[in-house]
Order: C-alpha cells, then sequence, then structure tokens
C-alpha cells in the first residue's frame, strides 16, 4: 500500500475481528482485516448492506471495541484506552457525520453545534464564537438561530459537519451522509465534504453506497462478507476503472 504523497500512517489495523451474539450463535461481521489509513487521505468504504461498513468505521472512531485484532491511531492501541480515555479521544480527534443527523430538536443550529466544545469544558462564550465560525463555513450564518425542525435536510446535515469539526478534530468519519438527501442536495455535501477536508486538512473516511462519490476518494476499500475484497473484474467503476481495493 503506497502511502499518498508520502504521508505517514494515521490508523494501523491488525487483524481486526468483531463478533456479535445473535441469539444461540455468533455474527462475524468482520474476521481478519488488516489495512492502514495514511494521513490527509480520503478513504471510502463500500459494500452492500451488513458487509460491516458502519461497524467499522464505529471500531475506527472509539465507538465500539473489537472482539480480536488492533486498531492503532498515531502509536496508541485504542483497544488499550479505558473508557474515558476512549471518550477523550473521540471528543479531541474524531468528527462524526451520520446519514440520520442526530440533531437535539429543542436546541438551535448553534447550540447544537456547541455541544462536543461545552462537553470540553469550553466557555459558553469561546463555544458560541467557535461555532458561528464553523456555520458560516458551511454557509449557514443567517440560520444560526433556528432549531433543527426549521432546517432542509440539506441544511441540518451542513449543521452536522458544523458539528462534526468545531472541535477541530483530525478525522472525520461519515456513515452515509448524503444517503437520506436527494440528488442534487447529496452532490452538494459532497462537495462541501471535499472542500472541508482540504481546507481542515482533515484524514476522512466515508461509508457511502454511492460509487460515484466513491470512485472521487482517494482510495476505496470494498467489504464483502466481514473480509477485504480484491482483484475481481466487477469490483472496477465502470466510468474510471478505479478498483474497489
Amino acid at each position: 500500500m503506497t502511502p499518498p504523497n508520502g504521508q505517514a500512517t494515521l490508523f494501523r489495523v491488525e487483524n481486526l475481528t468483531k463478533i456479535f451474539r445473535s441469539g444461540t450463535s455468533d455474527l462475524v461481521v468482520l474476521e481478519g482485516l488488516s489495512f492502514q489509513v495514511e494521513r490527509g487521505e480520503r478513504l471510502a468504504l463500500v459494500g452492500e448492506s451488513g458487509a460491516g461498513k458502519s461497524t467499522l468505521l464505529h471500531l475506527l472512531g472509539g465507538l465500539d471495541r473489537p472482539t480480536s485484532g488492533t486498531i492503532y491511531y498515531k502509536s496508541k492501541d485504542l483497544s488499550g484506552l479505558g473508557d474515558p480515555e476512549l471518550a477523550d479521544f473521540r471528543n479531541q480527534e474524531i468528527g462524526f457525520v451520520w446519514q440520520i443527523h442526530y440533531l437535539l430538536p429543542e436546541f438551535t443550529a448553534l447550540e447544537n453545534v456547541m455541544m462536543p466544545l461545552l462537553i470540553r469544558g469550553k466557555s459558553h462564550t469561546e463555544a458560541a464564537s467557535a461555532s458561528r465560525a464553523r456555520l458560516e463555513e458551511v454557509g449557514l450564518g443567517a440560520r444560526a438561530g433556528h432549531r433543527a425542525g426549521e432546517l432542509s435536510g440539506g441544511e441540518q446535515q451542513r449543521v452536522v459537519l458544523a458539528r462534526a469539526l468545531v472541535g477541530n478534530p483530525s478525522v472525520l468519519l461519515a456513515d452515509e451522509p448524503t444517503g437520506n438527501l436527494d440528488f442534487r442536495t447529496g452532490e452538494m455535501i459532497f462537495d462541501l465534504l471535499s472542500s472541508l477536508h482540504r481546507s481542515h486538512q482533515l484524514t476522512s473516511i466515508l461509508v457511502t453506497h454511492n460509487l460515484s462519490f466513491a470512485a472521487r476518494c482517494d482510495r476505496v476499500l470494498r467489504l464483502e462478507g466481514g473480509n477485504l475484497v480484491s482483484g475481481l473484474p466487477d469490483t472496477m467503476h465502470p466510468d474510471t476503472g478505479k478498483e474497489y481495493l
């Protein structure tokens, strides 16, 4: 695997396995995955529903723990962190964007964006100032005082982007960020993600069913049956010829 632009490895995954208990049997979702994600890379995760894409994203973001195997972030073994340390890792290093926006409906756009900084212990003034700047960056400065239910789907997702970036994370993890949006709005959100990736010097990992979006990333990993698959003719994008691993 060749690092883009000679940059250093940010994530190193070794023999990663995740098993869920389903009734009296075990459901193997991920089995023996090993790969790297380079600093500054924009990586797409593709595969059929149930292939383990979201599970892998949760593991990388410290939202869940593997059954076995190791995830290194820089030189840090995430599996060796206690719950408080893992919470700090998520708050300081990771920005999350989900298909469902999870905005708090009783709060304004500004108040929703402020939440990660308030959790971090920032003052209300500091959190509000930084959050206004991020809302301006995603084109929603004029909507800062509107509640989530007063915003369109695309506007809500832009609030989510502002919230994900307000703490200046190193990594952006996005799980089907355009999945609930119409084609035109989805294109706008993807273009905004690309712009923010560059301007914030992020490492971005994107789960998507949209192969056109995936092909515009630096690299694509394809999950099938809990494994990484490569070298098959049907993994080639018909327009770009980019292989899905």
